[in-house]
């Protein structure tokens, strides 16, 4: 008898649980509620308005021995070296020049490719949007065009420069490498926190290891299936710190497959509702092996006007 009575509270508990996780979806706040935004009606720049001289003072003064890691990935046609999403493109192709004697010759290129969003990509307010609308309540029968949107393009962040820190969420549970399709929690973040003796402030740009860019350029298929990342309790808590940027070593930031109930959340919150800037695919096991948990994060999306995101190269020195 007790053992059916356990099995029968362990079912409900297990029902309980579920009934929570998907009672609580994520829902897009209304367009009275969410705009306009805390940095003003008609802002398109969302949380690179973080980019301030004392926010950029404030990450000079982390360079102590002026060690540089690149944190961006090569970009290559061949998709055993760079995981560009199925059904986004990278070709070039070169122009060599025929080589005559004693004669200036030079070589070029040409590419075609969605620059915006491949690679280590940054992404801009204009890629997501929810119903008609996209962060502040644009909406896009009035920004929307087919040479670039009048609004929202990656060209309005500019130069981004804070202080940025490392949260090693792989090193906190002693792995190389986070299981596919871990949902990394408000503790996770936490507690890795508290091991490297690090806090928050706002304006700072959180780049979050989860070990999985290892698999980068080496195996590409299993790095574009699922993957860890933070789920929707954790960015709501990161959301909360006031950050200027979320970064990881995955495609998505967030876990995939999303949590029941909810496709990409963190793109929906960061992107949408609160404008804050999401950068996906990053290179950080340099920056762990290291222990380089602080440094001065550098990085200039290229200025596409009218553009869903950047491929781009960001810097860490410390």
């Amino acid at each position: 008898m007790r053992k059916h009575l356990f099995v029968a509270a362990l079912a409900a508990a297990f029902a309980t649980l579920a009934g929570a996780s998907l009672a609580q979806p994520f829902q897009m706040p209304p367009d009275s509620e969410r705009c306009p935004s805390k940095w003003g009606a008609g802002d398109e720049r969302g949380s690179a308005n973080w980019v301030k001289p004392e926010t950029i003072l404030r990450a000079t003064k982390l360079i102590k021995t002026g060690e540089l890691f690149e944190i961006g990935d090569v970009l290559s046609g061949d998709p055993r070296q760079t995981f560009i999403n199925e059904g986004r493109q990278y070709n070039l192709y070169t122009k060599p020049a025929l080589a005559k004697p004693n004669t200036r010759t030079e070589n070029e290129e040409i590419v075609t490719t969605e620059l915006g969003q491949i690679g280590t990509q940054v992404d801009a307010f204009s890629h997501q949007m929810w119903n008609d609308g996209f962060y502040n309540c644009f909406k896009q029968a009035d920004i929307a065009t087919r040479t670039g949107f009048k609004k929202l393009g990656v060209e309005n962040f500019g130069t981004l420069m804070s202080r940025g820190v490392l949260i090693d969420v792989a090193g906190l549970k002693g792995v190389d490498i986070l299981e596919p399709g871990y949902v990394i929690t408000p503790e996770d973040l936490q507690q890795a926190l508290a091991k490297q003796n690090l806090k928050l402030q706002p304006g700072d740009v959180v780049l979050i290891n989860t070990g999985f860019g290892k698999l980068l350029g080496k195996d590409n298929v299993k790095y574009g299936k699922d993957s860890p990342g933070i789920g929707l309790a954790a960015g709501r808590w990161l959301a909360a710190q006031d950050p200027m940027l979320i970064g990881a070593d995955n495609c998505c930031v967030e876990a995939r497959p999303s949590e029941p109930g909810m496709s990409l959340p963190i793109h929906s919150l960061m992107l949408i509702q609160l404008g804050v800037i999401l950068l996906e695919n990053l290179k950080l096991d340099k920056l762990a092996a290291a222990g380089a948990y602080e440094t001065a994060f550098i990085m200039q999306p290229l200025k596409l006007r009218g553009g869903t995101g950047s491929n781009v190269a960001p810097v860490a020195i410390r």
